[in-house]
């Protein structure tokens, strides 16, 4: 999904109403480990951008189409999934990506790990998903789980951690390694931070041989980055009117 953001409304994590609500009333959260979820805004009540990027998180007009043509097929997904599959994610945002790796996960018992800085609220998410009806009708389960505070879940055959933190911090801490890689943060432009060598680096340690990876983006130093850390890179048609995207394999 052609998104870049992780922000929401700082509101509490109360029950959204009937009308906004797709799945009803979520649980209380626990409080406990308070985590900083992002500060949004919302254009035509659809829509959630960051006040801390300006970035939208997905376009309106085709963000499920998006992610599927990006990160699945990008990857060469659903058709390399097998048993102990391992997707790892940089930016969560509404969990777009990962309803739609489980809409395409058919029975295969599969790894899904994303890291986030700032988890939204389940509300907000709940309130997102709405523009994606395919998405919202299989995200219930994942709403009321997130809800609670839960960041390790099972959702079907697709076991599910969400790390939360910078990533930088976060990932060189990561104990697995990814057979592909969903490069989905918030723009190169407004945020070089999370596309900078050394993360990128990083994702390249935590790929098996074999292993790929795929982004919306087809930004330059973004490439030459990946490209220095080992993968073979392409660039690819980028969806919709979007020209370019960029993929890549670690050599075997």
């Amino acid at each position: 999904m052609h998104r870049q953001i992780w922000r929401c409304h700082s509101a509490p994590l109360c029950p959204l109403s009937p009308q906004t609500n797709p799945i009803g009333d979520l649980p209380v959260p626990d409080q406990s480990n308070p985590e900083t979820p992002p500060q949004l805004e919302w254009r035509d009540g659809a829509l959630p951008i960051s006040t801390q990027f300006d970035d939208p998180y997905f376009s309106l007009a085709n963000g499920l189409d998006e992610t599927r043509h990006v990160f699945l097929v990008g990857n060469d997904l659903p058709e390399r999934l097998r048993p102990g599959f391992q997707i790892a994610e940089l930016g969560f945002g509404t969990g777009l990506n990962l309803l739609a790796t489980l809409l395409a996960a058919g029975d295969a018992p599969i790894n899904f790990t994303s890291f986030e800085a700032y988890p939204m609220a389940a509300p907000d998410i709940a309130r997102a998903l709405e523009a994606f009806p395919e998405a919202a009708a299989v995200a219930g389960p994942f709403l009321t789980q997130w809800a609670t505070g839960a960041r390790k879940f099972q959702l079907g055959p697709v076991k599910v951690e969400v790390i939360i933190g910078d990533a930088r911090t976060t990932l060189p801490q990561w104990q697995a390694r990814a057979d592909a890689w969903f490069l989905d943060g918030f723009s190169p432009a407004k945020n070089p931070e999370l596309w900078n060598e050394d993360l990128m680096a990083e994702v390249a340690r935590h790929t098996a041989a074999g292993g790929t990876f795929a982004t919306y983006t087809a930004a330059g130093f973004v490439r030459r980055g990946l490209q220095a850390a080992g993968f073979d890179v392409e660039r690819r048609k980028g969806h919709g009117n979007k020209r370019h995207m960029a993929t890549g394999k670690m050599p075997a």
